[in-house]
């Protein structure tokens, strides 16, 4: 079992970037892929990026590519979101998960077991 754990989200413009993390409980992070969705405010929950328990793996929406770049650190239990040219439809409270099968980057949020609370990304036009 992990927890999960979101951080670096904030209010900023059109154009600007910001980096989210996500932190991970438990010392088998290793075995585990890690995806990012969003949700905005009166909409479903969308898939973002997900990257493989070894990094080897990644998928991102067509709304983000090119403008996102995920990554992992499981020496240090985290993965991270880098987000570019932010656009005000990027707005949304943005969730990490993670789902302990090896070679997968899912896209699916049912093919997860585990999320943390998310955190807020405002993008101002």
């Amino acid at each position: 079992q992990v927890q999960l754990v979101e951080s670096g989200g904030g209010l900023v413009q059109a154009g600007d970037s910001l980096r989210l993390s996500c932190a991970a409980s438990g010392r088998t992070f290793n075995l585990y892929a890690v995806g990012w969705f969003r949700q905005a405010p009166g909409k479903e929950r969308e898939f973002v990026s997900a990257i493989s328990h070894n990094g080897y793996i990644t998928n991102y929406a067509d709304s983000v590519k090119g403008r996102f770049t995920i990554s992992r650190d499981n020496a240090k239990n985290t993965v991270a979101l880098q987000m570019n040219k932010l656009k005000p439809e990027d707005t949304a409270v943005y969730y990490c998960a993670a789902n302990r099968r090896p070679w997968a980057a899912p896209m699916s949020l049912s093919e997860y077991d585990y999320w943390g609370q998310g955190t807020q990304v405002t993008v101002s036009s």
